[in-house]
């Protein structure tokens, strides 16, 4: 195991040129600027910067930054933050993902269970959301990881809530079952696209895998809530969308994510098309007909986006 090192560089805030000119790359060809719908704040907040300062004294990484989410200003303003555990390498290569990749991820850190804790215990913490890269090279995917996490969490706040996000495990139920023992409040695992959309979004991934770990996951804690969400604007057709919907909630999901996907750079899948808000209510009203406990959808949501209020109003 390698050591980790006593101080990492300090990734500086972005600057608001340098997020107006990151926005501008993420248009489809031959659009000028986005719709009005899809305009968020830049993050200058005090909240902003002393929960950047706190991840970067942690050494810890948030999907937050690594996947260029847009309400970053709104979340981190708020004091809440998604952690992505296992390093910032990811053995995939997703057409959506901003997060870099590689055939190897690294060295597994002991120590970044305790740090997650610590920094959840100083932000005052109601409710935790824990990501990770997708650890193909791992012997367990990385569900130790998580476990570990969880458990560290709970000692130092006991009445925090925990959601994870979790990889596929590449449909290893042994490696869901390290995660389901120590009982997440939600278990996530997004489905992101439509699957004709699989080969070309999500190459190493798999449709009915995804599903079927979904399903796996209630079945190992059936009290518990298992969430998943879905992008669009990558080229699916909305009736498309309500089949995953009919499929995500026949597999057992209690809560589903709606999203507008945005383009992290060029080298990415472009934008087909942005989905106007009312298509999102079309498909918020669908998933409660279906039974969702919570459906939640809009141009500008994210699986973790207010998740607090998601557990509360589910």
């Amino acid at each position: 195991m390698s050591q980790v090192p006593e101080r990492l560089p300090l990734r500086p805030a972005m600057s608001a040129e340098a997020r107006s000119e990151l926005y501008k790359q993420l248009l489809p060809p031959g659009v000028d600027r986005r719709p009005s719908w899809l305009t968020v704040k830049l993050p200058m907040s005090e909240g902003y910067n002393r929960l950047h300062a706190l991840m970067r004294n942690e050494k810890l990484n948030t999907v937050c930054e690594e996947a260029m989410c847009p309400n970053i200003a709104d979340c981190w303003g708020r004091g809440t933050a998604t952690f992505m555990i296992l390093g910032d390498v990811c053995t995939r290569h997703c057409a959506f993902c901003a997060v870099k990749s590689g055939k190897r991820g690294g060295d597994l850190d002991a120590e970044e269970p305790m740090r997650v804790a610590r920094a959840v215990e100083a932000m005052g913490i109601r409710h935790a959301v824990v990501t990770s890269v997708d650890r193909d090279d791992l012997p367990d995917f990385g569900a130790g990881a998580f476990r570990d996490t969880i458990t560290a969490i709970r000692s130092l706040v006991p009445t925090c809530s925990i959601e994870v996000l979790t990889p596929d495990f590449q449909g290893d139920e042994t490696a869901l079952q390290i995660v389901m023992d120590v009982a997440p409040d939600i278990f996530n695992h997004n489905i992101e696209t439509v699957p004709r959309l699989y080969r070309r979004v999500r190459p190493k991934a798999d449709y009915q895998q995804s599903l079927s770990i979904l399903k796996a996951a209630k079945r190992m804690q059936p009290s518990h809530m298992v969430k998943s969400g879905i992008m669009v604007g990558l080229g699916e057709e909305i009736d498309e969308v309500k089949e995953v919907l009919r499929d995500l909630r026949s597999h057992d999901v209690d809560i589903v994510t709606i999203g507008q996907y945005l383009r992290p750079s060029l080298k990415h899948h472009p934008v087909i098309r942005f989905v106007h808000p009312d298509e999102f209510a079309e498909l918020r009203e669908f998933g409660t007909s279906l039974g969702f406990s919570h459906t939640v959808a809009g141009p500008l949501v994210r699986s973790s986006y207010h998740a607090e209020e998601q557990v509360t109003r589910a």
